[in-house]
């Protein structure tokens, strides 16, 4: 099987894909043009199962591996990438926390929605002075008479504003702690806030460069009050928690990157032997031909990362590495395929109805979103025991 994939994930892999041609492509400009989130499209991908793919069926779920999810993802990013990360967060960011580290009252009333897709979730960890520095949180949460009370903002959170959002997951500061070296810092916590609640103001949607069709919002919490036990986990875990959920989250979002170059290389293909030019096809051009196959390098080698960290997780290993390795090559993989297919494009690739003109605007994002490149490369270095690798341990 190729890249060791079973029969079931190959099956899983055709079923979307096929589902991605008929049904997302042929619709994904519209929905770019009007900046919107096609709900019924959200609610068909629900009954298909693909946001319950690594949610445990006791709580909605197909109990799927984390493969299997990832490649559900890749396959809708290859025509829309917007579609795709609204799944890759919805359940990376969204349903994961409450899985991983929910009480089973939080599991039970918060999963199954988001697993049957009629209801999303967000993650608000990013603020205007806090994002690969989560130390620079401002956001506060206070206890008083058996209540939370939040106060604070959030930035560029994903899936936060849409009709069926009902929950998001808010990281706040609660006191301070010491560390080992006898330094103050900030204690963070999470905390499950429903959509809903009185004081949690949606701003406007950003006006963004790409991922159009993606629900992209600020927050502003001004004395939310939620019951005591909207703790998530720990009190003082949330910043372990936020890593944790990114962590696993680089595999998938490497998975969207990887879906978004393979996507790239499809089109360069067809174009190259529809187009003539000088009375011959565009792919007789040994230029040509050769920037395609440094094209599908990137893909086979962005594929291996993802496969490679996704089975290191589903077996319970250390996939700590192996997750930003996967999201920094696959993040260059697109920008840089996306970058080419234009190139052989030529004017047309510069159209938003083309697909890779689409991809291009896109996949500068991906270099940003979920750790930045520089964030990797910092994870990477400190786990090969670099001093100079720029990150400290909270």
């Amino acid at each position: 099987m190729p890249y060791g994939f079973t029969p079931e994930h190959l099956a899983l892999a055709e079923k979307v894909r096929t589902f991605a041609d008929t049904v997302v492509r042929p619709a994904a400009y519209d929905w770019d043009t009007r900046r919107e989130l096609p709900l019924d499209v959200i609610a068909e991908m629900g009954r298909m199962g693909l946001f319950g793919l690594p949610l445990p069926p006791e709580y909605g779920g197909t109990g799927a591996d984390y493969t299997a999810f990832c490649l559900a993802v890749e396959q809708i990013a290859r025509v829309d990438q917007s579609l795709a990360v609204t799944l890759e967060a919805g359940i990376g960011l969204g349903a994961m926390p409450v899985l991983r580290f929910g009480t089973e009252e939080q599991k039970r009333q918060w999963l199954p929605s988001l697993a049957t897709g009629q209801a999303l979730a967000a993650f608000g960890l990013t603020e205007a002075g806090s994002g690969s520095d989560a130390s620079g949180t401002r956001t506060t949460a206070d206890l008083a008479s058996g209540e939370w009370v939040l106060n604070g903002s959030k930035q560029f959170i994903t899936n936060s504003g849409t009709p069926i959002t009902t929950l998001v997951t808010i990281t706040a500061v609660t006191g301070e702690r010491t560390r080992d070296d006898g330094t103050r810092v900030p204690e963070l916590s999470a905390f499950l806030v429903p959509v809903p609640s009185e004081g949690l103001v949606v701003g406007p949607a950003y006006d963004k460069v790409g991922w159009h069709t993606s629900d992209t919002h600020p927050l502003t919490l001004t004395d939310v009050h939620i019951p005591e036990e909207s703790l998530l986990g720990e009190r003082g875990r949330g910043y372990a928690y936020a890593v944790t959920c990114l962590d696993e989250g680089r595999i998938a979002f490497a998975a969207l990157c990887t879906g978004a170059a393979q996507g790239c290389l499809e089109e360069a293909i067809r174009h190259s032997h529809e187009r003539q030019v000088f009375g011959r096809a565009l792919e007789d051009n040994q230029h040509v031909a050769f920037m395609i196959a440094r094209m599908q390098a990137r893909v086979h080698t962005a594929r291996l990362a993802w496969v490679e960290a996704a089975r290191l997780m589903d077996a319970g290993e250390r996939f700590k590495m192996a997750a930003s390795l996967a999201k920094l090559v696959g993040a260059e993989a697109a920008v840089a395929n996306a970058h080419d297919a234009s190139q052989i494009f030529g004017g047309y690739g510069f159209l938003n109805e083309n697909l890779v003109a689409r991809h291009y605007r896109d996949a500068k994002v991906l270099e940003v979103g979920e750790g930045t490149t520089e964030v990797q490369l910092g994870v990477i270095a400190r786990e090969l025991g670099l001093t100079g690798a720029g990150l400290t341990r909270r």
